[in-house]
């Protein structure tokens, strides 16, 4: 593969928990961005969110007016998806975890994007090389596993392919430097690495509900007090969705030989069928505003 051209325009598939703070810190960074979802209330919801953001950054004096402003001014949103990833020279993909529709956006963007732009994926556990079987060059996939909130979290968990060509891996970290993260390299397995260490103790934790050792609020203080954890596995189940979670771990259980460990609760199903899905339902493990 040839040289790969520099990153100016950044074009984020999805407009959702992840996909909305991901453009939010490539457009604070300076980069041209487009945020892209299938309709405008899914769209407009992105933009209301990145807005809210930047002026909560604002009020705390993080950021100034006229930073919020111009990052704000690098930011557009279409519900078109070929005008979203046209010469694009990074797609970053943030659509909900189905191999199927990973390959239809990332199909789509493989074709108007810029002949050597990087195709990362935001996917939390399902395979790179999977994800760029179908697609054209598939040496530029990648995985960029961000985390939520993005514009807070350091962390960008890099996932590298067989395939993946090593100029690709060196410019996404570029780039995650640009947007102020902490960059691991991971190798390309069932639930990387991140994954699967925060996955066995939400699924832990769950099962210590269920049997009646303690309440959530008490299991996620054993781990803030405890352990030092900034979050009880808990409370972050009910921030990712416990659905997201369950689909995890259900994929995880299946993809690793010694996976029976990922089987999920009987808990953990339950709430999910009963539409308790945590923040994003209003309730979870915890009830939410």
């Amino acid at each position: 593969m040839s040289e790969i051209d520099g990153i100016t325009t950044v074009a984020v598939l999805g407009a959702g928990t992840m996909g909305h703070g991901i453009a939010q810190i490539a457009a604070a960074a300076g980069f041209t961005t487009r945020l892209y979802d299938v309709d405008e209330p899914r769209v407009g919801a992105g933009l209301q969110r990145i807005a809210a953001n930047l002026q909560i950054g604002v009020d705390k004096q993080k950021i100034t007016p006229d930073a919020r402003e111009s990052t704000l001014a690098r930011l557009t949103a279409t519900t078109d998806l070929r005008a979203a990833a046209a010469g694009a020279d990074l797609v970053i993909e943030a659509v909900p975890e189905q191999l199927a529709l990973k390959h239809q956006v990332l199909g789509v963007a493989a074709t108007v994007a810029s002949r050597h732009a990087i195709l990362a994926t935001n996917t939390s556990s399902l395979s790179i090389a999977a994800i760029a079987a179908p697609l054209p060059e598939p040496e530029r996939v990648i995985g960029a596993h961000f985390f939520n909130p993005v514009h807070l979290m350091k962390l960008l968990e890099i996932v590298v392919a067989d395939a993946t060509d090593p100029q690709v891996v060196d410019r996404l970290r570029q780039f995650g430097a640009r947007v102020g993260k902490e960059c691991i390299t991971i190798k390309d397995s069932p639930g990387f690495a991140t994954s699967r260490l925060g996955l066995v103790i939400g699924l832990e934790a769950i099962r210590m509900v269920e049997q009646g050792v303690g309440t959530p609020e008490d299991i996620d203080k054993a781990m803030t007090l405890g352990y030092g954890f900034p979050l009880g596995p808990l409370r972050l189940t009910d921030l990712v969705g416990l659905d997201v979670r369950l689909a995890i771990a259900e994929y995880l259980c299946t993809a690793l030989p010694d996976g029976a460990h990922f089987r999920p609760p009987a808990l953990l199903r339950q709430l999910v069928a009963e539409g308790k899905l945590g923040k994003k339902s209003g309730e979870g493990f915890y009830r939410w505003p």
